[in-house]
């Protein structure tokens, strides 16, 4: 049973907002620069209102790994939305936020019962970590324009990032998340 609106605790959960996938980085992502504005946003109006915030930090580990590489600057968090010393950082090896984390403890620990999701990649971790986050029993809101992703290729057809994007919000919208907008969601 799901309780009442009133005593559902929400936190913003900011995933992979890293250097690398900025210009000049290693694995540069289309419109990052203008997710990061809104996820800036949200920071700001969550740390305003008191609530929790949560960074997830990806790191790359495996052999051939060539971006989020530990102890290189584009593995940083980046500089438009810094963590505060008290914020929680989690470090993930993996596309699902929860997966060999501290990210579920943590979130219990602090009652929540409600997600604000935004980050990167929407294809990859925003889409993984919102479905874990179902299978968990959390309520997500997926903040669309504060996600970016990149263009893909399947077999021979190269999928532009605006259309990755929308396939992955659309997928995600309903079933595992209320699908909104930054705007539409602080106002």
């Amino acid at each position: 049973m799901t309780a009442p609106f009133s005593s559902m605790k929400e936190a913003l959960l900011l995933i992979d907002v890293q250097s690398d996938y900025f210009p000049g980085g290693r694995m540069e992502l289309a419109g990052m620069e203008d997710a990061a504005k809104k996820a800036d946003a949200l920071l700001k109006a969550f740390r305003t209102a008191g609530k929790p915030v949560f960074f997830v930090r990806h790191l790359s580990v495996r052999p051939g790994a060539t971006f989020f590489i530990p102890g290189t600057p584009g593995a940083d968090i980046h500089a438009s939305i810094q963590p505060l010393p008290e914020e929680t950082v989690i470090e993930k090896y993996f596309p699902n936020s929860f997966f060999q984390t501290e990210l579920l403890l943590r979130l219990k620990e602090a009652d929540i019962t409600n997600l604000v999701v935004c980050g990167a990649m929407s294809h990859m971790c925003i889409d993984t970590t919102v479905r874990a986050a179902k299978e968990l029993g959390f309520t997500s809101t997926l903040i669309a324009d504060a996600c970016a992703t990149r263009d893909l290729k399947f077999e021979n057809e190269l999928l532009p990032a605006c259309i990755v994007h929308a396939a992955f919000m659309a997928a995600l919208d309903g079933m595992f998340a209320a699908v909104t907008t930054a705007e539409d969601y602080l106002s």
